[in-house]
C-alpha cells in the first residue's frame, strides 16, 4: 500500500490556473489528514484489471452528464410517472452541476491528488484541471438520484447504486479527495430537497369522490322516458370501443332513441322530445322509437363528443330534465370528468337513478341568447395548440406532446388585442376552464371536479419581453413555474403566464379596424367572429346549473 508520502497533494502535469479561494485541503488541517488516509486506502485497494478498467469507464460516461441524460430519457419512456422523475432529476442536476463548477470551485477549490502511482488501467485517458472541490460528478450524481427518488422511489431504488459507483470512481480513478465527493455528494442531495421545497410534485391520483353533489335523478330501469340522440359520426372515441346502439338495444331497451342524421338539427330534436312531440325518422335502437302515443322525455341523453354534449346540456337545462351522456365522441373531456369511463358506469347510474348536479358556464356573443359550456372557452392559439396535442399525445404522450405543440404553434402565432374586465392587453393565448384544471401552464389537461364554482383563467401576455420563450419555457416546465413564484414571489413578475379565478369575465376584442376574423372556441365548437367590428361577450359560472346521470360512489362496483 503506497505511503502517505506516494500521494502527493499536487500533480504538477495537470495543475489547474486558479485553484479556489478557501482551498479545503490546505485549510483545514483535519480535512487534509482524513483526505490522505482515505486515498491511501483507495489507491491501495485492488478490484482487479476488469473492475478497474469498468469504473474507469463509468466515471466517463458520467462526463458532461451523458450518462443521466441517457436515464433520464429511459425514465421518461416509461410513461406519465418516469418523465416527471427524469424532468426533476435532469433539472436538479443542472442546478447543481452549475452550483458545483461555477460557484463551488472558485470559492472552494484546492489542488487534486496525484494519480501517478495508479497502475494505468485505473487511469483516466485525461485528467480535469478545475479545481477539485467540491466534485461536480458527485453533485450531478447525487442531484440526479435524489431528484428521481422524490418522484418515484422504486426508480430512486435502481438508479442510487449507479450514482454510488460514479461517486466512488473518482476516488478510485484518483480525480478527487474524499472530501471532494462527500462535498459533491451532500450539496447535490441539499438541492435536490431544496428544489421539492421551491416546485413540489404535482399531487398524485385524485380521490375517489363524485363529480359534484348528488341530486335527485328518475330511475329508468329499462330506459322508458329517456330520448337519446346517438351522433355515429362523431368518432369511435377515446374512453371505449362499445357500439353505443348496442348498448341501448341491450341495457336500456325501452329508450327512444335516434340516429342524428345529416340535416337534423339537434337543438330541435331535443325540443320536440321534451315535449312529447314525435322527432321522425332517424334511426331506431329497441321498440317504439316513434308512435301515436309519445310522451314528453323525462331524461335527455346524447352519445357523442363535446361539442354534442355540450348542445344536449343547453336543452336539458332549458327544459329541467337531466342528461344521460354515452362518451362515444372523439374527444370526452367532460365524461371523463364526470366518471363516466365507460358505457356500463352511464347504463347503472340510469338504472339506479344516481345523479349529481355540475356546474356550467353561460356565454353571451353581443348580447344574443347565451351558450351552454361545459368545459373551455378560448381564444388565440389555444385552440390549436390543443388540437396539435392531441394529434400527437398517442405518440409523444401528454407532457412531450404539449411541448412539441407549444413550440410548433407559437413560431407562427400573432397576438390578439383583448380587454379582459376592462384592462386592454395584447394576449397570445386566453383561456377559461369550467373549474380548476391541472396542470398550472398555459395548456391544462383536465380536472378533477365539476363543482369548484369559478373560471380557471390563463393567460399568455404578449407585452412581455421575449414573450414567446418564456410561453415555451413555462409550457415545458409544467406547473413548476407557477409553484416556484408562489415561494419565490418576486419572480411572479418575470412570468409569461397569469393565471387566476373568478366566477365571471366580461370580454371585449376587435378595435374596428380591418383585420383577420377572431376565432371564439368552446368545447370543441368554433364561433368566427368578423375581425372589423368590435364585439363584446361575457362568461359566467353556473353553479349546479346542469343535472347528469353520474356514479354517486365512485368506488363502487
Amino acid at each position: 500500500m503506497p505511503s502517505s508520502s506516494s500521494v502527493p497533494v499536487r500533480n504538477r502535469r495537470r495543475k489547474p490556473r486558479f485553484t479556489g479561494l478557501i482551498k479545503p485541503h490546505e485549510a483545514f488541517p483535519a480535512i487534509g489528514r482524513l483526505d490522505r488516509r482515505m486515498n491511501e486506502r483507495t489507491f491501495g485497494r485492488r478490484l482487479g484489471p476488469q473492475a478497474d478498467a469498468a469504473l474507469v469507464r463509468l466515471s466517463t460516461a458520467a462526463n458532461h452528464s451523458v450518462l443521466w441524460m441517457g436515464l433520464g430519457a429511459g425514465l421518461a419512456a416509461t410513461g406519465a410517472r418516469g418523465r416527471r422523475a427524469a424532468v426533476r432529476g435532469l433539472g436538479t442536476l443542472a442546478v447543481a452541476s452549475a452550483a458545483a463548477n461555477l460557484l463551488g470551485k472558485g470559492l472552494f477549490g484546492g489542488d487534486r491528488p496525484a494519480a501517478d502511482v495508479l497502475p494505468l488501467v485505473r487511469r483516466l485517458r485525461r485528467y480535469p484541471t478545475t479545481p477539485s472541490f467540491p466534485s461536480g460528478h458527485s453533485a450531478s450524481a447525487a442531484a440526479f438520484a435524489t431528484g428521481v427518488a422524490l418522484e418515484w422511489p422504486a426508480a430512486g431504488l435502481v438508479v442510487a447504486p449507479v450514482a454510488g459507483a460514479v461517486m466512488y470512481s473518482r476516488l478510485h480513478v484518483g480525480a478527487h479527495w474524499f472530501s471532494d465527493v462527500v462535498g459533491g455528494a451532500a450539496l447535490g442531495v441539499g438541492l435536490a430537497v431544496l428544489g421539492r421545497w421551491l416546485v413540489p410534485s404535482p399531487p398524485g391520483p385524485a380521490p375517489d369522490v363524485p363529480a359534484g353533489p348528488p341530486t335527485d335523478v328518475p330511475a329508468l330501469a329499462d330506459g322508458e322516458g329517456l330520448f337519446v340522440v346517438v351522433n355515429t359520426s362523431a368518432g369511435s372515441g377515446r374512453l371505449l370501443k362499445e357500439d353505443p346502439l348496442e348498448v341501448l338495444r341491450r341495457d336500456l331497451p325501452r329508450a327512444r332513441v335516434h340516429v342524428l342524421a345529416e340535416g337534423d338539427d339537434l337543438r330541435e330534436l331535443y325540443d320536440r322530445a321534451a315535449r312529447g312531440v314525435p322527432v321522425g325518422s332517424g334511426g331506431a335502437a329497441g321498440p317504439g322509437t316513434e308512435s301515436d302515443d309519445v310522451r314528453p322525455a323525462v331524461a335527455l341523453g346524447i352519445s357523442g363528443g363535446d361539442g354534442t354534449v355540450s348542445t344536449a346540456a343547453a336543452a336539458a337545462r332549458e327544459h329541467g330534465l337531466p342528461l344521460v351522456v354515452l362518451p362515444g365522441g372523439t374527444l370526452n373531456h367532460f365524461a371523463k370528468a364526470a366518471d363516466l369511463t365507460s358505457m356500463s358506469a352511464t347504463v347503472d347510474a340510469v338504472r339506479t337513478g344516481s345523479g349529481v348536479s355540475v356546474d356550467v358556464a353561460e356565454l353571451r356573443v353581443d348580447g344574443k341568447d347565451p351558450l351552454t359550456v361545459l368545459n373551455t372557452f378560448s381564444l388565440g392559439i389555444y385552440p390549436e395548440l390543443v388540437s396539435q396535442r392531441e394529434r400527437a399525445e398517442k405518440r409523444l404522450g401528454k407532457w412531450p406532446a404539449t411541448v412539441w405543440a407549444t413550440s410548433r404553434v407559437l413560431r407562427s402565432a400573432a397576438p390578439l388585442r383583448l380587454s379582459v374586465d376592462g384592462v386592454v392587453g395584447s394576449y397570445w393565448s386566453f383561456f377559461a376552464g369550467v373549474n380548476k384544471y391541472v396542470p398550472q401552464n398555459l395548456a391544462p389537461v383536465e380536472r378533477v371536479r365539476l363543482d369548484d364554482g369559478v373560471l380557471d383563467v390563463r393567460t399568455g401576455r404578449a407585452e412581455k419581453r421575449y414573450s414567446r420563450v418564456r410561453l415555451f419555457l413555462e409550457t415545458v416546465a409544467g406547473g413548476g413555474a407557477s409553484s416556484l413564484a408562489q415561494r419565490v414571489q418576486p419572480l411572479e413578475r418575470h412570468l409569461a403566464v397569469d393565471s387566476w379565478t373568478t366566477p365571471d369575465l366580461a370580454l371585449r376584442f376587435g378595435d374596428g379596424t380591418p383585420h383577420d376574423p377572431v376565432i371564439l372556441a368552446h368545447d370543441g365548437e368554433t364561433l368566427e367572429i368578423d375581425g372589423d367590428r368590435v364585439v363584446d361577450a361575457t362568461l359566467t359560472m353556473v353553479r349546479g346549473g346542469l343535472r347528469i346521470y353520474a356514479p354517486t360512489d365512485p368506488t363502487a362496483g
